[in-house]
């Protein structure tokens, strides 16, 4: 595959307003950017838990979109609002990760872009095979 530059986008009216792409794929190397759990009508799930498993399986749905798997993930970063829900959205990590085990980052962030939002979730991949 050819190394040129594939923008996938997610339909959100910001994407053009902020100049940014849901995904970005360059040759092998997939780049997701941070998602929520956000609806228009508020945060997918009312837990730290169910929002971080509502982020990976539109996470796991883009990489798709854009030709890659969850197997291919190499690094995730996750913003918390409240270093009280760590472990509820480490073990959901955990549920899709298992033995892929990418690097990964947590942090504990003030506030994000909507009070009902209390995670967001960055991921890299690298296609493989």
């Amino acid at each position: 595959m050819s190394s040129s530059r594939q923008l996938f986008s997610s339909g959100s009216v910001w994407e053009p307003i902020a100049g940014y792409s849901r995904a970005v794929r360059v040759g092998q190397q997939v780049f997701i950017s941070g998602t929520t759990a956000s609806s228009p009508e508020g945060a997918v799930g009312e837990t730290a838990g169910e929002q971080a498993r509502e982020i990976l399986t539109r996470l796991t749905a883009t990489l798709e979109q854009a030709g890659a798997r969850l197997d291919h993930v190499v690094r995730t970063r996750m913003y918390l609002t409240s270093a009280e829900d760590f472990d509820a959205v480490t073990r959901v990590h955990g549920e899709f990760f298992g033995d892929i085990r990418p690097a990964s980052t947590a942090l504990v962030v003030s506030a994000l872009v909507e009070p009902d939002l209390l995670v967001e979730i960055e991921l890299d991949a690298v296609i493989h095979d």
